[in-house]
């Protein structure tokens, strides 16, 4: 299953008490997704507008719960809402600890992070722990187990070569369910490896055309993945 209007957000899946709701994933815009169960809240890259949306949407009492962020990379798109976010949950007087999972060498993250102390630390009102990923291995939080995987994100560099990017999918595990989240990557073999069989894969297919696919997917390409899971949505689609 994918949607028929490829730029048509938010894109909602549920079965039963295992819910995600990807607010938008826009290129070089903004990315945002919610995932829940009864017992858990999670972040998904939270880019910029992603305090309004879960604002509008869940309210206050929600986001409180988000235990656990998680990360696929640094690029602004998909942390570009994480120093709002953090300042409200301060600003509600949240006490339990926030966890941040990402890439380990994600220079954003830890930048945003240390920047935020610096500002806030004497008034913060709850800890920020940073869970920085450097293998593959499963992990379980509030009744779902994680499996972080590598992709292949790349990024041009000043000087014009293609340079990689600390990057992660999340596959995550509930009751029986599945839900693959690949993040931003070219084709890789543990994109693939991780979506099929799954009850949900959500593939980038960010490539404009063949020439781009060096960093990103192309809608083919990203299709392919997909129909080896139960369902899929493709996201990051240039509009």
């Amino acid at each position: 299953m994918t949607q028929t209007n490829l730029h048509k957000y938010p894109l909602v899946w549920r079965k039963d008490d295992f819910f995600i709701k990807i607010y938008s994933s826009i290129p070089n815009v903004s990315t945002g997704i919610l995932l829940t169960t009864s017992k858990t809240t999670f972040i998904i890259d939270p880019g910029d507008g992603i305090l309004r949306d879960l604002n509008q949407d869940v309210g206050a009492e929600t986001i409180l719960r988000v235990s656990d962020i998680f990360i696929s990379h640094g690029h602004h798109d998909h942390v570009g809402g994480v120093w709002s976010l953090l300042t409200y949950l301060s600003v509600l007087r949240r006490r339990q600890p926030l966890s941040i999972y990402y890439p380990k060498g994600c220079i954003e993250i830890e930048s945003i992070y240390k920047a935020f102390l610096k500002v806030y630390k004497k008034e913060l009102s709850y800890e920020i722990i940073l869970k920085p990923i450097n293998d593959e291995k499963l992990f379980t939080r509030h009744s779902v187990k994680i499996k972080p995987f590598k992709v292949n994100h790349r990024e041009i560099s000043p000087d014009g070569k293609y340079v990689s990017v600390p990057s992660l999918g999340f596959k995550f595990f509930y009751d029986s369910k599945s839900i693959c989240y690949g993040g931003d990557t070219a084709f890789c073999e543990n994109l693939v490896k991780m979506a099929k069989g799954s009850d949900l894969a959500i593939i980038e297919a960010g490539a404009h055309d063949e020439s781009t696919t060096e960093l990103h997917m192309t809608i083919e390409q990203a299709s392919t993945i997909g129909k080896t899971a139960k369902e899929y949505f493709l996201v990051h689609v240039p509009q």
